[in-house]
């Protein structure tokens, strides 16, 4: 039994007659009339009572016909469903962004652009530092992440480079850091400071860390956050100052002034794009399109403005 054979059959049905059904499937009589045959030999049992004026159904013939307009429906139904997974118009994607980043304009145009292109498709962002973001994308429950990496080249994974981000100084508004804030690194030997763990992003940790050394500045750590939000609402609290990315700035807080540095600005903090090799999603790879869109050439340095000293 075959597809084609069940759309003949409805046709006949429909139109009364094989002669009728004929000319609106636009297949010749006796080959239509060969095609019933067949389906009648396979399926072992007689559809139609032929008469003078036409056929009629047999109650075999009835059974058939309710069937197979259900099948048939459900093979149009199927066949728009692979379409447009295939097209990547429906489908899942997850997506992790690090935390400081979801306000970034070119993370929420692209994140926004996505989602208005491509409606169908079931978008989840997860907030996730980077070391997370790694590991679930090694494990496969994310299938691309925003993050920081240290360079392009990390296993079983495509990488590429969205922007580039510095950092900057964050400093209670109501403190006297704000009144006059620091000129160099050197103006904050005796502050107090509020820091991140090294498990959470160790690469964004182990880069900053590497910078200071360079440096020869060694903070005096009195706090400890989870994330840079987290760090902010310390400093908010006026438990320290703390030294975040840029990127921060692009979500202001209450009670938060960010500094310059020139010491801080030369530090670079790449943002990286990264999904697993051999991800062959049709939705995946029309949000790469979209990075695409969105972040051009991936050169420009990021645009979040802070405040000079």
């Amino acid at each position: 039994m075959e597809f084609r054979q069940l759309s003949y059959f409805i046709a006949v049905v429909e139109t009364g007659s094989i002669s009728a059904a004929s000319r609106q499937v636009h297949v010749a009589q006796p080959a239509l009339t060969r095609q019933i045959r067949l389906l009648e030999e396979d399926l072992e049992t007689r559809l139609f009572d032929r008469h003078a004026r036409g056929v009629r159904l047999t109650v075999a013939g009835q059974a058939l016909y309710e069937e197979a307009q259900a099948l048939l429906d459900r093979r149009a139904r199927l066949r728009a469903r692979l379409v447009s997974l295939g097209q990547g118009v429906t489908g899942r994607v997850c997506l992790g962004v690090t935390v400081t980043h979801l306000w970034v304009p070119e993370v929420a145009r692209l994140l926004g652009s996505y989602r208005d292109r491509y409606p169908r498709v079931a978008f989840e962002v997860f907030p996730l530092l980077s070391g997370p973001q790694l590991e679930r994308l090694r494990e496969g429950s994310l299938d691309a992440g925003i993050l920081y990496l240290d360079g392009a080249e990390q296993p079983g994974l495509e990488t590429r480079l969205l922007q580039h981000d510095h950092l900057v100084l964050a400093v209670p508004e109501a403190s006297s850091w704000s009144a006059a804030p620091p000129a160099t690194l050197d103006d904050l030997q005796e502050a107090d400071f509020v820091w991140g763990f090294r498990s959470a992003s160790p690469l964004y940790y182990d880069r900053m860390l590497a910078h200071f050394q360079r440096l020869g500045f060694s903070p005096r750590v009195v706090q400890y956050g989870a994330d840079n939000i987290t760090i902010l609402s310390m400093v908010a609290a006026g438990l320290g100052v703390a030294i975040v990315p840029s990127a921060s700035s692009a979500h202001p807080m209450p009670g938060i002034r960010f500094v310059h540095l020139p010491e801080l600005a030369t530090c670079d903090m790449p943002l990286w794009l990264a999904w697993r090799s051999g991800n062959d999603s049709p939705a995946l790879h029309n949000l790469l399109e979209q990075v695409e869109g969105v972040f051009g050439g991936g050169d420009d340095p990021t645009a979040a403005d802070v405040t000079g000293p």
